[in-house]
């Protein structure tokens, strides 16, 4: 196994269409840990926090799931608290390896990966406008992020983080407000491009601001701006959030894949 990735495996991520492409940006940045035989077997950590992926084919032998389900047991394993984004004949196939060896696993969350390739405006609009963020609105933004994280199960990221990551998405033009007609910030979203994707991440509405059409609202419009750039809009969900995907969907959002994150069940 190498501990790089090259043509071969951007190659492969790519018959898998919109499924892995957070996972192709992920590995054109700097990653603590990868192994590939550019062939059938990838694993990919960021950093710390975040879970680690596991890209395998549709219908892979049980060698290869094998040699998958070793290589995480042995350089991330699940009792160090880490977590795997891999699909689900995968992780049917960790979860019994796992309760073999007397780790109590599950899935954590059902994801549902989505493109839109022509968006639908809203049957109902909301009141107020889409902002794109400058430097000027760092502080707030970073501010936000921590609630998308609570919102989703996740633990919440220092602040610091949360600044570093927005500096970086406001510098490529790509995190967005939604403020209302008063001028109040109720919605946020971000969008990162990579090779011809529009990654939209990190919605999130004030609880006592939803219901209002915001982040329907707001979403079309950086759907639409991504779509107008020659980049198709594609985003992650939680599967069992049904309300959050029935407002994608009805912006024209179409369900093109199925991931799972593993880990320690409770």
């Amino acid at each position: 196994m190498d501990p790089f990735v090259d043509e071969r495996d951007f190659a492969l991520l790519s018959r898998d269409h919109c499924t892995f492409a957070a996972l192709a940006r992920i590995l054109k940045g700097e990653c603590e840990l990868i192994r590939s035989n550019h062939e059938d077997l990838l694993l990919c950590h960021s950093e710390s926090r975040y879970p680690v992926w596991i890209r395998t084919p549709d219908n892979a032998p049980d060698e290869v799931k094998k040699a998958a389900w070793e290589l995480a047991r042995d350089l991330r394993p699940l009792g160090g608290g880490y977590r795997y984004n891999l699909k689900y004949e995968l992780a049917e196939y960790f979860i019994e390896k796992a309760a073999g060896e007397g780790v109590h696993a599950g899935i954590w969350m059902n994801m549902f990966v989505y493109d839109c390739p022509s968006p639908i405006p809203p049957d109902t609009a909301a009141d107020g406008g889409l902002h794109c963020c400058t430097a000027e609105d760092e502080e707030e933004a970073a501010s936000m992020i921590p609630h998308f994280y609570t919102e989703i199960g996740e633990e919440e990221p220092p602040y610091e983080h949360c600044l570093e990551k927005v500096r970086d998405l406001i510098a490529g033009k790509g995190f967005f407000f939604w403020k209302n007609k008063d001028g109040k910030t109720v919605a946020c979203c971000s969008c990162r491009l990579n090779d011809g994707f529009a990654s939209i991440s990190s919605v999130y509405t004030f609880p006592d601001e939803r219901r209002k059409h915001y982040a329907r609202n707001l979403v079309y419009q950086v759907t639409r701006r991504a779509s107008d750039a020659g980049c198709i809009p594609m985003l992650y969900t939680d599967a069992d959030y049904r309300a959050s995907n029935a407002c994608y969907e009805k912006i024209g959002y179409i369900l093109r894949g199925k991931l799972c994150t593993v880990a320690i069940a409770d």
